[in-house]
C-alpha cells in the first residue's frame, strides 16, 4: 500500500470496501453478483460457456435457473444478446453444459 493510501485509510478509519461487479441474466433479467452467473461468449467458431469469464469476445450472462438455460438454448434472447445466430451445435452445447452436474 502506498504511503498516501495508508494515510487515507488510517485517517478515515478504514479503506473503502471494493465495489462488487453486478451483471444481469439475459433471460430473467435478475441482477446479481457477477460471480453468481455463468458467462457465455461468442467466438468466431460458435457460442461457448466461459467458466473463467475472461475469454475474448462478446459475452452474455445466465443465472443458475434451469428454466433460463432452456429458454436461452431454445429461444432467441441469447442470440440477440450475443448479436449472432445460434447454430444447432451451439444450442446443444448450451443444453449439455447445464445438464452436466
Amino acid at each position: 500500500m502506498s504511503e498516501h493510501r495508508a494515510r487515507l485509510a488510517t485517517a478515515s478509519g478504514a479503506a473503502k470496501p471494493r465495489r462488487v461487479p453486478v451483471r444481469t441474466c439475459v433471460v430473467c433479467r435478475e441482477q446479481v453478483d457477477k460471480r453468481a452467473l455463468t458467462r457465455l461468449v461468442r467466438r468466431v467458431d460458435g457460442v461457448y460457456v466461459d467458466p473463467s469469464g475472461k475469454q475474448p469476445g462478446r459475452g452474455a450472462y445466465l443465472c443458475d435457473s434451469a428454466a433460463c438455460w432452456e429458454k436461452a438454448a431454445s429461444g432467441d434472447v441469447l442470440a440477440k444478446a450475443l448479436r449472432t445466430t445460434l447454430t444447432p451445435e451451439d444450442r446443444d452445447r448450451i443444453r449439455n453444459h447445464k445438464a452436466a452436474p
